[in-house]
């Protein structure tokens, strides 16, 4: 496909606040491999991966997923803000998230959290956790409409919980990690979550699959 049809397929609704997940899994389920999900990337995971970076407004991330992937901030033309969802005070200053960006990014945590002093700015989403709903709100206000969820698991699992999120963008790698590494989604049991088959694309053995919660619309 060329960029612009891509671009098509994968763009946002303009007339709403929108959720899209992007994850990486093995055919077994496995969201990482040695830990990190780059060791089941492939070229054209990495472009659906940018791609739904230039799309959207802003990426939300979880700490966690921050520290162990090592995150940057952004340094494009049009500079990406990274929204970190975060409890705890495990961020520093001298995190290459905040040292080498060229956009100040978004600490989204809650008023119980020990926060060091950092260079960004903090949105306190909730009393002893943060309220993911208010979270997206707060981004929303900011307009930053378009929300690219970037991970952990956990996250995931609680934005999907919480009904939140509109689309997962998934790519299926053409491996089995077999080990104990975590799905895509974490967290308490709830009732599964309908989807629909929005679209599919094939890379070699890479499969790229678009699904969408079947009441948003």
């Amino acid at each position: 496909m060329t960029d612009t049809a891509l671009e098509s397929l994968y763009g946002y609704p303009d007339d709403r606040t929108w959720v899209t997940a992007n994850f990486v899994s093995s055919v077994d389920g496995a969201v990482s491999v040695d830990g990190r999900s780059e060791g089941l990337g492939s070229p054209a995971d990495r472009k659906i991966y940018l791609l739904g970076r230039e799309l959207a407004d802003v990426v939300m991330v979880g700490a966690a997923t921050v520290l162990i992937e090592g995150y940057r901030g952004a340094k494009r033309a049009r500079p990406l803000p990274i929204a970190v969802v975060t409890t705890r005070g495990s961020l520093t200053p001298d995190l290459p998230l905040f040292t080498d960006t060229a956009v100040p990014p978004i600490v989204i945590t809650c008023e119980a959290a020990r926060m060091p002093s950092l260079p960004a700015e903090v949105i306190i989403a909730g009393d002893a956790e943060v309220d993911l709903g208010v979270a997206v709100t707060e981004l929303a206000a900011r307009g930053l409409h378009r929300i690219n969820l970037e991970g952990g698991p956990r996250l995931f699992g609680s934005m999907v919980a919480r009904g939140l999120v509109d689309g997962l963008n998934l790519t299926v790698a053409p491996v089995l990690a077999v080990g104990d590494s975590s799905r895509i989604a974490h967290g308490s049991v709830i009732p599964p979550v309908d989807l629909t088959l929005a679209s599919v694309l094939r890379a070699d053995d890479v499969l790229l699959l678009r699904y969408q919660r079947r009441n948003s619309s």
